[in-house]
């Protein structure tokens, strides 16, 4: 039950390693099921962030906010992506970002301790999440070179191909504060393309 459960998280684990039956049975027993509506609140910032999110369904965002109260949207998380303040997560500080639910979701979750057991019990486990990490890091480094060198137009167009069922599926206003653009200018855009 808990393999078909959990069949997208183990796909996802699968792309990068290889797990025997009683991995994959130890794994699973340490991850919970967690059914969110939308605007649902995960991790507030200033908060600790005590969990990992893998998307079964649905989408988060990862953002922050400014001094002004402005939100500003760093990462979107649809199906088969994952989500967490890894500052937070790993230091036990309190969290720079928040996350929410964009959407109705349906997310598998695993706390730091657990994740800390596992990657001691199966070391094919620390492998994949240390090719999640680096594969993260790779995608924050492009984003940031994007932000700084490109014109709007480029970053929505890049935008559209990292995430190509999001741009239907969100407002605005939350892809505009991802690209750093307004909602105004981003219309104009989308009106062009």
């Amino acid at each position: 039950m808990d393999v078909i459960m959990y069949e997208s998280f183990l796909k996802n684990i699968a792309k990068h390693v290889t797990l025997n039956a009683d991995e994959i049975a130890l794994i699973t027993s340490r991850l919970k099921t967690i059914e969110i509506t939308r605007n649902t609140v995960l991790l507030e910032g200033g908060t600790y962030c005590r969990d990992i999110y893998f998307v079964e369904q649905g989408c988060l965002r990862i953002y922050s906010l400014t001094e002004e109260g402005e939100e500003i949207n760093v990462l979107f998380a649809p199906e088969n992506w994952w989500a967490a303040d890894l500052h937070s997560f790993n230091t036990g500080k309190p969290a720079s970002f928040a996350i929410d639910a964009l959407e109705s979701s349906v997310l598998t979750a695993i706390d730091k301790d657990d994740l800390e057991f596992l990657l001691k019990e199966v070391p094919a486990l620390e492998r994949f999440f240390r090719i999640l990490f680096l594969n993260g890091f790779s995608l924050f480094q492009r984003r940031l070179a994007l932000v700084l060198s490109s014109p709007a137009a480029k970053r929505y167009q890049l935008f559209s191909k990292q995430y190509p069922t999001l741009k239907n599926r969100l407002a605005l206003k939350h892809i505009a504060s991802y690209l750093g653009i307004s909602a105004v200018f981003l219309s104009n855009i989308r009106k062009k393309g």
